[in-house]
């Protein structure tokens, strides 16, 4: 199957998006291999309207932060996180990148935006546990996926600061 220019746009869209939410360049997410797994699932449960509107108010809110990266956040907390439509959306996106898994949508929102064939918590794929973005954040190895080598048992994982430290 041969990719079409529109199917790399929203790729691009939603590397942008995932790259504002997760706090990982594009280059470290591509590493992972999910990034189309990731969007298709998405796209799959919600519809491609939803993506759409997410990825829209995403374009919105860096328009709106002009490059600053407080403002971003500020922006990114309020037009996305905290919206009742694209807000319960937008997290499953950070927690599909950091576990791998989708995680069924809030019992409250199927009430209200009415609820979505396929919606249930499962991991996306098989190779999701092992390249989530939990463990190259607390500086571990995904347990009985990847070998860490000779010794590293020994000291506790580390937590790399740039991905929780605050403004």
């Amino acid at each position: 199957m041969t990719s079409t220019r529109n199917d790399l746009d929203l790729l691009d869209r939603f590397l942008a998006l995932s790259v504002d939410l997760t706090a990982f360049g594009e280059f470290e997410l591509l590493g992972t291999g999910q990034a189309s797994e990731y969007l298709k699932t998405m796209r799959h449960i919600v519809g491609d309207d939803l993506v759409a509107e997410l990825l829209e108010t995403h374009r919105q809110a860096r328009a709106a932060a002009d490059g600053n990266s407080p403002a971003l956040e500020r922006e990114l907390r309020h037009r996305l996180l905290s919206d009742e439509k694209i807000g319960p959306i937008a997290r499953n996106v950070i927690k599909m990148w950091y576990l791998g898994k989708w995680y069924e949508l809030p019992s409250e929102w199927n009430e209200t935006f009415e609820p979505r064939e396929g919606d249930r918590t499962f991991f996306v794929s098989a190779a999701a546990y092992t390249e989530g973005l939990v463990w190259p954040a607390i500086g571990a190895n995904p347990n009985g996926s990847k070998a860490p080598g000779y010794g590293a048992w020994a000291e506790p994982p580390r937590i790399d600061k740039r991905y929780w430290e605050g403004p």
